[in-house]
């Protein structure tokens, strides 16, 4: 008898990896950092047009520090508020992804715009920017809302929004 439990949880487990995830309802299991998400049946996505300001010790961390001039102890601490700014909005919450030019980056993660479903939808890329956790990262072909990004930073700015209000994000 325990074998057979075994097998039917083992089998039931493989099928669920193995299920076509609809992407136009799918559960957020758990925010990553601040621009990258894991959805139901384990694939990450990254978030398409914005960037947060990295968490972990990594190769664009020291970039974004030589970039910006910034030491690499604040750009964490901004990148641990910009996480935990996504996992209030979007974790163990249902989102329709809706891709661009590209489905995948050169990672194999996902690269969409996250729209939450509720009512009404609220666009999750455009919402970390326009609260000043993020900042616009255009990489063509995907640019579809890269004007959008543009205009929500700008705002994110002026009105000290965010990450604007103690760090100054995208020198």
């Amino acid at each position: 008898m325990k074998s057979l439990v075994l097998a039917v949880a083992i089998l039931s487990l493989a099928c669920t990896s193995c299920a076509k995830v609809d992407y136009a309802k799918v559960l957020v299991v758990e925010v990553i950092d601040g621009d990258t998400l894991e959805i139901f049946g384990g694939e990450r996505v990254r978030l398409i047009g914005i960037d947060t300001p990295e968490m972990y010790e990594s190769d664009k961390l020291i970039r974004d520090c030589q970039r910006t001039g910034e030491d690499i102890t604040t750009i964490m601490a901004m990148g641990k508020e910009a996480y935990k700014f996504t996992r209030s909005l979007v974790e163990d919450k249902t989102v329709r992804l809706e891709f661009d030019a590209e489905r995948k980056d050169d990672y194999g993660r996902l690269l969409a715009y996250v729209f939450i479903l509720r009512d009404p939808e609220l666009f999750l890329n455009a919402e970390i920017v326009k609260q000043g956790y993020a900042q616009p990262l255009t990489i063509p072909p995907n640019v579809q809302h890269a004007a959008l990004f543009q205009k929500l930073y700008q705002e994110a700015g002026k009105n000290k929004r965010g990450l604007h209000r103690g760090y100054f994000i995208g020198r």
